[in-house]
């Protein structure tokens, strides 16, 4: 296994965390976001009030997301245990 293959594996590694990851966070700046934009037009400065929207609409995501991301997680790890397979050949 030369330089190369640590690298392509290194970004097919980001490349999956970045795709499982991204509607999640997504989904909370633009939920963040709203609640900001609620809060400057109505003038309540709570903190504490964009948490709770956050986490049920970032928790909505991964729920319906689930299958999708469960599917890409393990296309990475078939990908994985073949580039292994090739490495211990």
């Amino acid at each position: 296994m030369d330089a190369l293959d640590i690298v392509a594996i290194g970004q097919d590694l980001l490349l999956t965390a970045m795709w499982i990851s991204g509607p999640a966070i997504l989904v909370s700046l633009i939920v963040g976001l709203a609640v900001s934009l609620m809060q400057t037009v109505t003038s309540v400065q709570e903190q504490t009030l964009s948490f709770a929207p956050r986490i049920i609409a970032v928790g909505a995501v991964m729920v319906l997301t689930l299958p999708w991301m469960l599917r890409l997680s393990s296309e990475f790890t078939l990908r994985m245990m073949d580039r292994l397979l090739q490495v211990t050949q």
